[in-house]
């Protein structure tokens, strides 16, 4: 699932993933309450969570777009042991990926607006505002679908503990 993160990105090795996690969603908009509950609690277990707002507002557009873009017709009728969306949430010591799993093969599409008073079609301009880059990649071998990420560069350990500068 990560080998097309690779292009255009310094190397991410998917050994060196020092924390991983996933949930799946169901096929309702009350997903994406969820999938931001999920994040909030992954983020603060990972002690991340000076990243929450702008990560939050990416998985939520990710996984609006999948619930509203990537649903074959008559996907809320698919039982809760089979949920057609899954959040993925991986780190690595300067980095964290967002992805969000859905069984469309249809790649999305960002739409150019000069309406910036629309309620819609902006989710993926926010998702290239807010992360550090995102991209997507359809499945291969037995799963089938796509993987839109988005990227964030994190605060390394260092500069993290680091004292502020005096002014």
């Amino acid at each position: 699932m990560l080998e097309p993160l690779r292009q255009g990105l310094p190397p991410l090795d998917p050994a060196a993933v020092s924390n991983a996690a996933s949930c799946a969603l169901p096929a309702r908009y009350e997903a994406v309450r969820e999938a931001r509950k999920f994040t909030r609690r992954t983020l603060d277990q990972w002690e991340l969570a000076y990243r929450f707002d702008d990560v939050c507002l990416v998985v939520s557009e990710l996984v609006t777009n999948a619930l509203r873009h990537a649903l074959p017709a008559g996907a809320q009728r698919i039982t809760e042991q089979t949920p057609p969306v899954r959040l993925h949430l991986m780190r690595w010591t300067e980095r964290l990926v967002c992805a969000v799993r859905d069984p469309s093969h249809d790649s999305p599409v960002a739409r150019d607006s000069d309406d910036f008073s629309a309620e819609s079609g902006r989710g993926l301009f926010l998702v290239d505002s807010f992360s550090d880059g995102w991209g997507w990649h359809p499945m291969e071998g037995t799963l089938s679908g796509k993987v839109v990420w988005a990227l964030f560069r994190l605060q390394s350990p260092q500069s993290a503990a680091a004292p502020a500068p005096a002014e």
